[in-house]
């Protein structure tokens, strides 16, 4: 279904970029009332602005967050910026020097910001190119990449009013949170997490937004509610996403069909997408070589010498195919790159300094260049 997945892949769809879509979903929305808010628990906000399907996680998971940060600062800058535009409405203006100027003025943190060091210059850069594709503010006059090199620079911008749309509402006061654990469960406060709707709302919601999930034993709760409730999950997968649930003993796993495709997911066009599925091809033929032996919970233990030299293993062999930043890339921040890119699709976790644990996910992936791509079969 079109409308799900755009409220799906997009965090909004804002009526002034995209009327057409703005409207189908508007439209649709008798249809998707029902299980955007029995199935999953969201809340779909619809005004003559936007349209919002507040994801919320049915768990929180390391890759999950804004991908062009990179450090607690940049979300602090952003947090900033939101309440700066409270100040603001639509079409009116704004200067960069009063957003910097806010910004020092008020940042919590232990660290001083200083707009003198490149890096805080850089995040600052990044968290407003971020608000300008979010359609939080448009630049009217300068371009915010100049202020990373030249300090005194001035950019003029312009609030589109929808900023206030962009956080979601707390149960309780959120100063009274003390760690990330109090945000996951503030929805579900004071409510038996494993029965009834809460059950059903974080089961729904892992299926749709993580790479997979998985048991964590015979009396997992979430992995019994999949078991029983199995045909509604799939029946549900079916009509609103055109794809399959497929259920395995020790994890389950949404597989989009044909050529269905969203920003964030594996495959797609991205070199590194093809590296991996090029190491857990390598992988799945070790185990049916009896190099690797297959865990009780469909796992593989590797050592971070043999995972490495499976690396190089597919460097060697498929090298002509990848792009020149992966060609010139040095070995260690190869690895690097691919642990993290592989643990963030769940098909790896680190155990510690040494060993890695392979996860089902990775065997459900496998992949080969064509014979004529110009390395070796």
């Amino acid at each position: 279904m079109r409308e799900f997945e755009a409220l799906l892949e997009n965090f909004w769809i804002i009526k002034d970029r995209d009327k057409e879509l703005y409207h189908e979903i508007k439209d649709a929305y008798s249809t998707l009332k029902s299980f955007i808010e029995n199935k999953l628990g969201y809340r779909l906000l619809i005004n003559p602005y936007l349209i919002k399907m507040e994801k919320l996680p049915g768990r929180a998971e390391a890759w999950m967050g804004i991908q062009q940060f990179e450090s607690p600062m940049e979300y602090a800058f952003f947090c900033l910026l939101l309440v700066f535009l409270e100040d603001y409405g639509q079409q009116e203006q704004f200067i960069l020097s009063q957003v910097t100027e806010f910004i020092q003025s008020t940042f919590p943190g232990e660290e001083k910001v200083e707009w003198t060091l490149y890096r805080h210059r850089i995040y600052l850069v990044k968290v407003l190119n971020l608000a300008v594709e979010m359609g939080l503010i448009k630049v009217d006059e300068g371009e915010s990449s100049h202020f990373t090199t030249a300090l005194e620079t001035e950019v003029l911008y312009e609030s589109t009013g929808i900023s206030r749309y962009f956080a979601r509402n707390f149960s309780r006061n959120i100063l009274s949170y003390k760690k990330w654990d109090d945000l996951e469960q503030d929805e579900w406060f004071d409510i038996d997490p494993d029965r009834g709707a809460v059950r059903r709302h974080r089961v729904y919601r892992r299926i749709f937004l993580s790479p997979a999930v998985f048991s964590e034993g015979a009396e997992d709760p979430d992995f019994l509610y999949l078991k029983n409730f199995r045909s509604m999950l799939q029946k549900d997968v079916e009509d609103f996403l055109d794809s399959s649930l497929h259920l395995h003993k020790s994890c389950a796993i949404l597989m989009l069909e044909g050529e269905k495709n969203f920003r964030e997911t594996l495959p797609d066009q991205k070199v590194i997408s093809g590296i991996a599925i090029q190491v857990c091809t390598a992988i799945r033929k070790m185990l049916t070589e009896g190099k690797l032996t297959l865990r009780d919970d469909d796992t593989i233990l590797l050592s971070q010498e043999q995972l490495e030299r499976i690396i190089d293993d597919c460097r060697e062999q498929y090298v002509k195919g990848w792009s020149k930043e992966f060609r010139e890339m040095s070995s260690v921040k190869l690895y690097n790159e691919i642990i993290s890119y592989m643990s963030g699709f769940l098909l790896l976790e680190r155990l510690n300094d040494q060993e890695f644990k392979i996860l089902p996910l990775a065997g459900k992936i496998s992949g080969k260049y064509p014979a004529d791509f110009g390395g070796n079969k």
